[in-house]
């Protein structure tokens, strides 16, 4: 099947003899194992007799002997998964020693914050999820997703994406649309020893949305700001180096270190904003960041904090 892929992925004809020899299987069975491809991965294949066959859209495919080689950690690729932040902690369940990486090339069933489902077409984004030992207690916790966004930031300016900016706490955006968002989960006790799972999904080559997936908010990708593909190794590889170095940082200075940076990069400084938690609202000013991460907000003439994982922010007039 991945050789097929391979072959296939850059979106030209490619005659039934060719593809054959390359599986081993006779011109006439082929077609039955593109049928496969398609159930199995959700793919659009086109047939014309006299040509071949060819994907629908072409694809950047992942290549796990090149993430590897590139990477400061150890890299599981897998083509099929339920989750990558599910199945870093099924590997740390098993006994597998952190720092190590799971990619997919599809995830069905990808989840993002506050229990929302992420689109995860095969062969198009990015599901990554990076598990980390932490020995030092909360205060290598404090800002750690605002970190991960500063290096995704930097990965997604370095990759031509000029416009993108952070929105507090976990999602990046480009003209108001998501492209990327960031979950952490954690296993173990916080505040001794413990494990985190980064788990980042990047919108790198989708079009538009599955057929089977409906996204609740408005959304764009690398190739939709670019107007070209983009070689989604390339980027995993910058993607790895920006993360050990702010990871770095962040270990040996903490969040404060990187504070002001961080708020350069957030769209919605002294913005008016709606911050919900449940069927609670507030409304202020955004000032910024504390040195933990934590939101700072003007109400009502007074500077307050808000920090925690199930709390949704927008902007005021945004309906």
């Amino acid at each position: 099947m991945q050789s097929l892929l391979r072959l296939l992925q850059d979106g030209q004809f490619h005659s039934g003899e060719e593809l054959g020899a390359a599986v081993g299987v006779s011109r006439a069975a082929i077609w039955k194992r593109l049928q496969a491809l398609e159930a199995e991965f959700d793919l659009q294949i086109h047939k014309v007799r006299g040509r071949g066959y060819r994907l629908e859209t072409p694809l950047s495919l992942l290549n796990g002997n090149l993430l590897s080689d590139s990477s400061p950690f150890a890299v599981t690729l897998l083509q099929q998964v339920d989750s990558t932040n599910a199945e870093a902690l099924r590997h740390l369940a098993s006994g597998a020693v952190p720092p190590f990486l799971i990619i997919a090339e599809q995830q069905t069933a990808g989840r993002g914050r506050r229990g929302r489902s992420w689109a995860s077409p095969f062969g198009e984004n990015l599901y990554y999820s990076l598990v980390l030992r932490v020995s030092g207690g909360m205060r290598q916790l404090e800002g750690l997703s605002l970190v991960v966004g500063l290096a995704l930031l930097q990965t997604l300016r370095h990759a031509g994406i000029a416009d993108a900016g952070l929105k507090w706490p976990n999602d990046l955006l480009v003209g108001g649309r998501k492209i990327a968002g960031i979950l952490l989960e954690l296993s173990g006790d916080p505040a001794d020893v413990c494990h985190v799972v980064i788990g980042i999904g990047v919108n790198i080559n989708m079009r538009v949305a599955p057929r089977s997936e409906v996204i609740g908010q408005p959304w764009t990708s690398m190739r939709q700001v670019l107007g070209s593909q983009v070689d989604r190794n390339r980027f995993i590889a910058s993607l790895n180096a920006q993360l050990e170095r702010y990871l770095q940082l962040h270990q040996a200075h903490g969040f404060a270190s990187l504070r002001e940076q961080w708020e350069d990069g957030h769209l919605w400084q002294e913005r008016m904003v709606e911050l919900a938690a449940g069927a609670q609202a507030v409304h202020g000013r955004v000032l910024g960041v504390d040195d933990t991460g934590a939101l700072r907000l003007e109400v009502d003439g007074q500077e307050k904090v808000f920090s925690g994982g199930e709390l949704s922010l927008r902007l005021h007039d945004d309906s």
